[in-house]
């Protein structure tokens, strides 16, 4: 990629969950566009790699480690991106946790709080915590990675089912309550099978090389991102 041709060139971009998968695939995929970007995981070692990558390719990023479901981390670290940048260009919301696939009736509900608290209420942290450094972009958006079994219900699948229809409902209100002033559009975006270490846990008889790789929904992403869809639209990432 030119320099002429990179559309997210002076852009600030904010990937959760960026330490591998879909999350590193589209942070590495955004920096490669011009975006400085910021990576969030839990696992320092694992975002220095991704680090690593994205300087070696000639992009730029920075790291945050922490744990997402600790309210105070957010709000530090929208502290530190607010006075070291003003404002936020793009947050892509796709830290999730799988948790059991188990009959509703026998789910643990420590784990099922564990699921929610990442999945559900840490995306809402995040937005209340970025909300107003989005809103000095002059142009915002926020894309968050679902799943289809939040939308079609799914033997087995009701802990991790039931956090991504909260999740899907959550930013469908968001971006309806910030649609009239037309600066902040929010997506979400359904990768389909994609090869993840997620996906390998729910379906581990499952040939890997029979899925398309994250680097696909990553690019899936950016299409979006450069789309002119409108906000609270939602799209699948097909093989």
């Amino acid at each position: 990629m030119t320099e002429s041709s990179k559309p997210f060139d002076g852009k600030l971009a904010l990937v959760t969950g960026a330490s591998r998968g879909i999350g590193a695939a589209t942070a590495e995929a955004l920096a490669a566009a011009g975006a400085h970007v910021i990576l969030t995981a839990r696992t320092a070692q694992s975002l220095e790699q991704v680090e690593q990558r994205i300087h070696e390719a000639g992009g730029s990023a920075t790291i945050a480690p922490m744990d997402l479901t600790d309210g105070d981390n957010i709000q530090k670290l929208a502290q530190a991106v607010a006075e070291r940048w003003g404002s936020l260009d793009m947050l892509i919301l796709n830290a999730a946790m799988l948790g059991s696939l188990s009959p509703v009736e026998h789910l643990d509900p420590k784990e099922l709080e564990r699921v929610f608290k990442l999945n559900v209420f840490a995306s809402q942290a995040m937005i209340a915590a970025f909300d107003p450094l989005l809103r000095r972009a002059d142009k915002a958006d926020v894309i968050g990675i679902t799943s289809s079994v939040g939308e079609e219900p799914r033997a087995f699948w009701g802990g991790y089912g039931a956090s991504k229809a909260a999740f899907d409902t959550l930013l469908g209100a968001y971006a309806d309550e910030t649609a009239h002033a037309g600066r902040l559009r929010v997506q979400i975006v359904d990768p389909g099978a994609t090869r993840t270490r997620m996906r390998q846990l729910a379906f581990p008889g499952e040939e890997p090389d029979s899925l398309k790789g994250p680097e696909v929904v990553a690019a899936a992403i950016l299409e979006r991102l450069q789309s002119d869809a409108e906000t609270g639209s939602r799209s699948k990432v097909d093989a």
